[in-house]
């Protein structure tokens, strides 16, 4: 008696998830957090009409998630191998429910850049960890999946994200409470299951350290980060563009369009990019970097033609082209950066990669407000355009330069 007694006394262990479950959660964890990201995208217009800020303004809200993202990536982009996965990814869940708490009870710019931000350092703690663990639990029976994984989840995610906004946008009351509300849900669901997976990396010293800011790529992904990271540059920095002009750009070709309008911009870059970014993913590395830089010239043609042919049409030809060859960008980057790290470099890997993404999407997007109070809207998507071809046609020359050389 006394035996069962001890037993039913002995403190439980909550139940683990296996490697295929936890797989799956750290996945749907990438999704949700960049469905997050690109969930306010539709809703700008409404701020703007409410709030009467300018473009400029609009873009420093943007920017303020990109560069907390960074801030997040240089400082706490390796804070899961010392901390472990799990209370590093569950902290910034949590974080991110405050962000959508914050979001939904806005009632100024002040507050959407407070939740802007919160949202960049959560986001940015929660990337790499989830990343690194999607890697961990990769099932050595499908190798490559983990990588796949990580090109295709976060275009995914913003595709959800944006498509979802902007259907609550065109016929849900309170759009911008009730956008937040199903995403601060989920993310606690999130907080609470990831403490269920088993832990993958060993804790060990050094967490104050790793703190310092530092880009840390493995050597031996080097040589390709060098290789991508035009192309990774320009196809964020469009990514950059669309995300915070886009529905302006529309409103300015089609003024009497439906709101809706400007969301599906988006929404047809990102679609575009998951579905390019799944298609390419058993297909060699390299080729598919190569042909995704090259897909962002016609991309960036098109959207440049858009506002001079007053056509939506071109606007989102453009934009899809421009799609496909981001998702193949990234795709292709990041199965040439992450399989060569060891599994002590692969958070460090992966942050140094959203590092340089992230500044390629927040820089160039302020730039263009800017130039946009100045100039005008026509004129900054022109300029934009000629910069993002110039950069990509740098990434095709040394690429090429590479594969003669070698």
């Amino acid at each position: 008696m006394s035996s069962v007694t001890a037993l039913l006394s002995r403190p439980r262990r909550p139940p683990m998830l296996g490697r295929r479950g936890a797989f799956r959660l750290h996945a749907s964890v990438l999704v949700v957090l960049l469905a997050a990201s690109s969930a306010p995208t539709p809703l700008y217009a409404l701020y703007q009409a409410a709030w009467h800020f300018s473009a400029m303004t609009l873009t420093v809200v943007f920017s303020a998630y990109a560069l907390a993202l960074l801030v997040a990536l240089l400082t706490a982009g390796t804070l899961s191998d010392h901390l472990g996965r799990r209370p590093v990814l569950a902290a910034a869940l949590l974080a991110q429910a405050l962000a959508m708490a914050v979001f939904a009870t806005a009632q100024g710019v002040p507050a959407l850049i407070a939740a802007r931000i919160l949202q960049g350092l959560a986001t940015g703690a929660a990337t790499s960890a989830a990343g690194a663990a999607l890697l961990d639990f990769e099932d050595p029976d499908r190798p490559g999946r983990a990588t796949a994984a990580n090109g295709i989840t976060p275009v995914a995610g913003m595709a959800a994200g944006v498509l979802a906004a902007t259907a609550l946008v065109q016929y849900a009351p309170a759009p911008t409470r009730t956008v937040y509300l199903p995403l601060l849900l989920l993310f606690t669901a999130q907080a609470a299951a990831v403490l269920l997976a088993p832990e993958t990396a060993r804790p060990h010293s050094g967490a104050l350290r790793s703190l310092r800011p530092a880009v840390a790529v493995a050597p031996a992904s080097r040589p390709a980060m060098a290789l991508v990271a035009p192309g990774i540059i320009a196809a964020w920095a469009l990514g950059g563009f669309y995300s915070s002009l886009g529905p302006s750009l529309a409103r300015l070709i089609a003024p009497h369009a439906a709101s809706a309008t400007g969301g599906l911009v988006f929404f047809t870059l990102t679609a575009a990019a998951g579905l390019a970014a799944h298609a390419a993913r058993t297909m060699p590395a390299r080729p598919v970097s190569l042909a995704g830089t090259a897909l962002l010239i016609p991309g960036a043609l098109l959207t440049l033609s858009g506002p001079h042919l007053h056509s939506l049409a071109a606007l989102f030809a453009g934009t899809a082209l421009a799609g496909a060859g981001f998702g193949a960008v990234t795709q292709g980057a990041l199965r040439l950066l992450l399989p060569p790290a060891a599994p002590g470099e692969r958070a460090g890997t992966l942050a140094a990669y959203y590092v340089l993404s992230y500044l390629a999407m927040s820089v160039p997007a302020v730039l263009a407000g800017l130039l946009t109070n100045l100039y005008g809207l026509a004129t900054a998507v022109s300029l934009y355009a000629v910069t993002v071809i110039l950069l990509t046609l740098t990434g095709l020359v040394r690429a090429l330069r590479q594969a003669r050389t070698a």
